[in-house]
């Protein structure tokens, strides 16, 4: 089952790396459905065609009929997304290669493959990558994605197609818009499912020699021996109603609890919290409908920070798109709210979102809003201009980046000491976020510095940041030259990662893993990437 199950399931979520676990997908937090996933069965003799008993088709037969049948005509001059789609029908046909064969080079469905010529389908950049490399085009096609992306903003293409609801060229990621659609599974993707497999988890598997976050069936990790990557996203069960007559003060009552698991986060991390996180959501809202007048507001803000907890602890998980599914819902409710601090606070963590998820340029408009929105004097100007300083710095505008850090100290000095907005603020964490800038500026040494500075000084409760600096200081060890320095930090980084389940490690950990891929054989590496293999999922 592990060989088998795995592999298909991984080679089909790998093609959607926007994340669909369904149960965390919602907006609302509350369960959705997600699409029917059938087991594969066992193969059949070669002499006869693949045919699912199921679906009553022939898969060959389709097959040898989309082969033969005459290709249409596209538009390359209707928008920036038929420009993208002719691009790739060109490489493909310059290569030789049917539809069939080069979905399978980037384990990709052929009918995504159609629908992306034809400027149909929405294109996740990720897809973009994998066919640009199953092409040999030398990053033509990824290239010829960021500027269809950066057209498509400017002259909002927004009418280019429009697929399941979401519209190519639209706000990107989700950052203040309703998430997309997740992708509906082909006919060839579905022959032979089993009825358990709507139950999704988001889980790091190595594709292609990348570690990835994919939508993976809950049953297969159990199987794989990875079990606690399975915990998140359990059903959430709606509050029963004597459940809630029993509560006594309902808003000391939840706010205790996000206490609670905000301070438990840093030492097991959010993969076991989240799942907990949803039920009291659940139980909150329903509190909150049923409440009038100044207690349903004050509990509607409590909602909101619940809603914006989830969307950290999504984003840490890896599943972007429940993140920015939370994230968008606790920037709604926050003006309704009508506080200002509340909205600044979540405005940062999409300028956040914006910058981790590879859309800087949104960041930097995201950070200038939350500093627009925060009391003048709060801390909350001080992380708003965190968040621009490292826009900027993955924009690769170190000048910039360097202001913004200088900006953020001076703020710091004179920011109100008692306010409830990053208490957690110091010197200290705002040169660990530069080292973190300095390292994506190429800047290995001194960013070196810096990471193993704030581990030295870093409390042991907040296990889970310890393994996001380790993985840091490794990458910048390993950029700096000092490679067995790098990968016996990395082994530690690794052992943390397992424990958390935390994708902001696996993130960093895949990056040292690329860059210490030449220096196979020296002292520690082996160990490290063969630890690091230990935690994730594999293909056949």
């Amino acid at each position: 089952m592990r060989g088998g199950v795995a592999a298909w399931v991984v080679r089909i979520a790998c093609e959607r790396l926007v994340p669909i676990v369904k149960s965390m997908g919602s907006p609302t937090g509350r369960p959705c459905v997600g699409p029917r996933l059938l087991a594969p069965r066992a193969p059949l003799s070669p002499a006869r065609p693949h045919c699912s008993v199921h679906a009553r088709q022939c898969i060959t037969a389709r097959e040898e009929k989309h082969m033969g049948q005459r290709p249409n005509e596209l538009t390359p001059d209707a928008g920036p997304w038929h420009r993208w789609g002719y691009e790739l029908r060109q490489f493909r046909e310059a290569r030789g290669l049917a539809q069939q064969v080069l979905a399978r080079k980037a384990l990709i469905d052929r009918s995504h493959i159609a629908r992306f010529e034809r400027a149909e389908r929405p294109v996740p950049r990720s897809a973009a990558v994998r066919l640009d490399e199953a092409l040999d085009a030398a990053g033509a096609l990824a290239r010829g994605w960021d500027r269809a992306e950066l057209e498509a903003r400017r002259n909002r293409a927004a009418s280019v197609s429009k697929v399941e609801g979401f519209v190519h060229g639209a706000t990107p990621r989700g950052h203040g818009a309703i998430p997309p659609e997740p992708l509906a599974l082909g006919p060839f993707e579905q022959a032979g499912l089993g009825e358990g497999d709507t139950d999704l988890v988001v889980v790091p598997a190595r594709i292609n020699g990348r570690i990835l976050f994919v939508p993976v069936p809950r049953r297969v990790v159990l199987a794989s021996g990875l079990a606690g990557l399975a915990s998140a996203a359990l059903p959430v069960r709606a509050a029963a109603a004597d459940e809630l007559a029993d509560m006594g003060s309902p808003l000391e009552h939840f706010s205790q609890l996000r206490r609670v698991m905000i301070q438990t986060d840093n030492l097991i991390g959010p993969r076991h919290l989240l799942p907990a996180l949803q039920q009291h959501l659940v139980s909150l809202a329903s509190r909150r409908r049923a409440a009038r007048g100044t207690d349903a507001i004050r509990l509607l803000a409590l909602e909101t920070r619940y809603e914006e907890l989830a969307g950290w602890f999504a984003h840490d998980i890896g599943d972007d798109r429940a993140a920015d599914g939370y994230t968008a819902k606790a920037l709604d409710a926050s003006h309704i709210t009508g506080d200002a601090a509340l909205t600044a606070y979540i405005l940062g963590r999409k300028a956040q979102l914006a910058v981790d998820t590879g859309y800087a340029a949104d960041a930097l408009g995201l950070a200038a809003a939350a500093r627009r929105t925060a009391p003048s004097g709060s801390r909350l100007e001080v992380i708003a201009v965190l968040h621009e300083a490292h826009a900027h710095a993955v924009l690769g505008e170190g000048d910039e980046a360097q202001r913004a850090y200088d900006a953020a100290f001076m703020l710091l000095d004179r920011a109100d000491a008692d306010s409830v907005w990053g208490s957690w603020l110091d010197t200290a964490y705002i040169d660990t976020a530069r080292a973190r800038s300095l390292a994506t500026l190429g800047d290995y040494d001194q960013a070196a510095i810096g990471f193993d500075n704030a581990i030295a000084g870093l409390p042991a409760v907040y296990r889970r940041d310890r393994g996001v600096y380790l993985a840091r200081a490794a990458r910048a060890h390993s950029g700096a030259g000092n490679v067995t320095l790098a990968a016996r930090i990395g082994v530690q980084a690794v052992g943390i990662a397992a424990e958390t389940g935390s994708a902001r490690i696996y993130n960093q950990l895949d990056r040292l893993d690329v860059a210490l891929a030449p220096a196979a054989g020296e002292d520690g590496v082996d160990e490290f990437r063969a630890a690091l293999d230990r935690i994730v999922l594999h293909p056949a």
